[in-house]
């Protein structure tokens, strides 16, 4: 019985825990009419548990660099080489383990490699300057000893191609298939009364929340503060970042700091708003785009490559650059006085080999190549 194993150790939520919870719901059904074990290691019990599958459980040091490489390059290669001979290891965290194993792929999550941070979010997120700074070294170590990279986006494959000096076509190209989406309104509800922008997000400084503030302050101080809203789902308390943004334009009457809200309460805010403002500089998908692109609405999106993918096949989209307000604000403001001249259809774009749709054809192509 060959061995697959699925590394996922480090993976524990937010948009990684549903891929590796969608990778292993496949393999559970596929270990069940084929002649392979499945073998998942991940961060604890209770996280995930199919039939089918055995488990081996390690805690992550999450905030222990040194013990992380170790166990990336070190422990994981002496658990490959206890569990061999495995056919498959496929990593679902951007990095390349040292281990054993016949054929080998990694799932790149992280687009930081490709972000350009900015001086200040040393002094609010340095976090999040480090990460994009460390990101290059963190894919760097074994990533041409797999057979396939895996990534959602096009522009992704050929960042890391040309970055790595790897071959596009062992990149696969796999976008998400199992977004969730609320395709059917069942009951339709009537918009908020002002004109009513939305931009979701998390309180993290690539996410960019400084330039529509500044541009809901600009059309504020033109009047237009009766004639619109932007809802931003932070509350301003949540970290320096956050802080400094209400600290700056809390007192902006048109903007909401409106703070987190689940995803019923989010869908319903969709329903009756009428545009998605998305400024964030980075993403490896862009889901808010996916989420609210099935209301047929109109859309301002950062002119940035993960934008434009996401929003293929959307009708109303505007791009604007993701650091000029003024153009920003200058969009919002036609859209507010009824005038959408400024908006387009976003035209599907062939994707090039090799490319996947779902779980089955790519493990399919991992399997078989």
């Amino acid at each position: 019985m060959k061995k697959i194993v699925i590394s996922a150790v480090n993976i524990v939520e937010a948009g990684p825990l549903t891929i590796l919870k969608d990778c292993l719901t496949y393999l559970s059904q596929f270990a069940e009419n084929n002649n392979f074990e499945i073998i998942a290691i991940i961060n604890r019990k209770g996280l995930i548990d199919l039939p089918n599958i055995t488990y081996q459980y390690y805690d992550w040091p999450k905030k222990n660099w040194f013990k992380r490489i170790w166990f990336e390059y070190v422990s994981l290669k002496k658990i490959s080489k206890d569990i061999g001979p495995v056919y498959l290891w496929v990593s679902l965290h951007d990095t390349s383990p040292s281990v054993y194993a016949e054929k080998r792929a990694v799932y790149c999550h992280n687009a930081f490699l490709f972000y350009n941070w900015s001086i200040k979010e040393l002094k609010f997120a340095p976090k999040i300057a480090l990460f994009a700074m460390l990101t290059r070294f963190i894919y760097w170590p074994n990533i041409k000893k797999n057979n396939y990279l895996i990534v959602q986006q096009e522009w992704l494959r050929t960042g890391l191609s040309k970055v790595y000096n790897l071959n596009p076509k062992s990149i696969i190209v796999s976008k998400p298939t199992n977004l969730n989406l609320n395709h059917e309104l069942a009951n339709p509800v009537e918009p908020f009364r002002k004109f009513t922008f939305i931009f979701p997000g998390s309180p993290n400084s690539h996410k960019n929340f400084d330039i529509l503030c500044e541009a809901t302050a600009i059309l504020s101080k033109e009047g237009l503060n009766e004639d619109f809203e932007v809802i931003i789902t932070i509350s301003g308390n949540e970290n320096p970042y956050a802080e400094s943004l209400k600290s700056k334009w809390g007192e902006v009457k048109a903007l909401n700091f409106y703070g987190f809200v689940k995803k019923v309460e989010l869908e319903q805010i969709y329903q009756k708003a009428h545009c998605l403002v998305f400024p964030s500089k980075i993403e490896s998908w862009g889901l808010p785009i996916s989420e609210f692109s099935i209301y047929g609405k109109p859309m301002l999106l950062a002119n940035l490559p993960y934008a434009k993918e996401t929003a293929q096949g959307s009708q109303q989209v505007s791009f604007f650059e993701p650091n000029d307000a003024n153009q920003l604000a200058n969009q919002m403001k036609k859209l507010i006085q009824s005038d959408f001249s400024i908006l387009n259809p976003v035209q599907h774009q062939a994707v090039l080999e090799p490319y996947v749709n779902g779980w089955k054809q790519l493990f399919n192509k991992l399997l078989n190549d």
